[in-house]
């Protein structure tokens, strides 16, 4: 009899393929995996009533046509292609029932199809377990800097050279301060993001640096894992100190599309009443409403982002006193591309 199939030996596989509903599948996932239910997210629904209202029997015997319907669906559709030789890898919540009905399907019709042994769950375990067995021990290089210094950028810059990146806010899909969201795009769930992380941390090269942005403990609403943050504050950082009219410029570009929606803009900006009174928020509202983004800016960078810039960094980073600097006056893609080399220049030269 074949032993289980775990999490690690998922890549032996041609085809991961999700077997829950499109919602389940929506907030979290293996990567890789192609989402094929045998029960949509009604069918779920009804099911699940049926089984609290009359039992398991009734669940099973109208599911079980459910299940039958979308498996000929697959069948005609995403897998009709597939030659003799196709092995793929099937998981539903648990690995129960629903993968399981799948696997004998697809059985039948001659592929080798296996079963993920513990389903989604034990893909959440890998998960959990990956980062806090990995996060004490991480290479992290911790790239710092106020406000608009182009830290993203520049961790964008060091992986299309080819050097090891963690973007947090790039899979957190939120530039980590007040006026971070971005636009047109919703962040992703707190689990999808811790596997966005694992991801990572599994294909890495534990003797080669690994350059991450300096975060605090939330990015947006999402919270980043403790043993990532404890590394994090724990580990050797680089400073870029740009200039305030390189800053200035860069926010200009990055934030450019907050002009393109002034009332929400200045509905985000009253948040910071309490910290700033409604006299210093309303001028920064009447310079959102007008399209004064220079002079709203600049304003934000003098009054609420870089008064408390070196206090929350020395409370944050535990080798703030010893950290590296690199001074910068371009922030333009010719300039973060190269502080991208001088990071690395840094880190050679150590």
């Amino acid at each position: 009899m074949r032993a289980p199939t775990r999490v690690v030996d998922r890549h032996a596989f041609h085809t991961l393929i999700d077997a829950r509903s499109p919602a389940e599948f929506a907030i979290d996932h293996i990567p890789g995996a192609i989402n094929c239910p045998v029960l949509d997210d009604a069918q779920r629904v009804i099911v699940g009533t049926l089984y609290k209202q009359q039992g398991a029997f009734e669940a099973r015997r109208v599911g079980g046509a459910m299940v039958a319907e979308n498996l000929a669906k697959h069948l005609r559709g995403p897998f009709a292609a597939q030659p003799a030789g196709w092995k793929p890898l099937v998981y539903c919540w648990r690995g129960g029932m629903r993968s399981g009905s799948m696997v004998t399907w697809l059985r039948l019709v001659g592929w080798d199809a296996q079963q993920l042994a513990g389903g989604y769950k034990s893909w959440r375990r890998h998960v959990i377990d990956t980062l806090e067995a990995q996060s004490p021990t991480l290479p992290l290089r911790v790239l710092v800097g106020a406000t608009g210094s182009a830290k993203t950028r520049v961790l964008q810059a060091l992986a299309a050279q080819g050097q090891q990146v963690l973007d947090l806010e790039g899979l957190a899909v939120h530039k980590g301060s007040i006026l971070g969201a971005v636009p047109g795009q919703a962040q992703p769930s707190q689990t999808a993001f811790e596997t966005g992380i694992a991801r990572v941390l599994e294909n890495l090269d534990p003797a080669r640096p690994l350059y991450v942005e300096g975060e605090s403990r939330k990015i947006g609403r999402l919270t980043l894992p403790t043993p990532l943050l404890l590394r994090l504050r724990a580990s050797p950082c680089i400073e870029i100190q740009a200039t305030p009219a390189a800053r200035l410029d860069y926010l200009l570009r990055d934030y450019a599309y907050l002009g393109d929606a002034p009332q929400q803009l200045a509905d985000k900006l009253a948040h910071l009443k309490d910290l700033h009174g409604k006299q210093v928020v309303g001028r920064w509202q009447a310079w959102a409403l007008e399209g004064n983004l220079p002079a709203l800016f600049a304003e934000l960078m003098a009054l609420h982002y870089d008064p408390h810039y070196s206090r929350s960094q020395s409370n944050n980073f535990s080798a703030w006193p010893v950290r590296q600097s690199l001074e910068a006056d371009d922030l333009t893609s010719a300039g973060v591309e190269a502080l991208a080399q001088a990071v690395v220049g840094l880190q050679n030269a150590t």
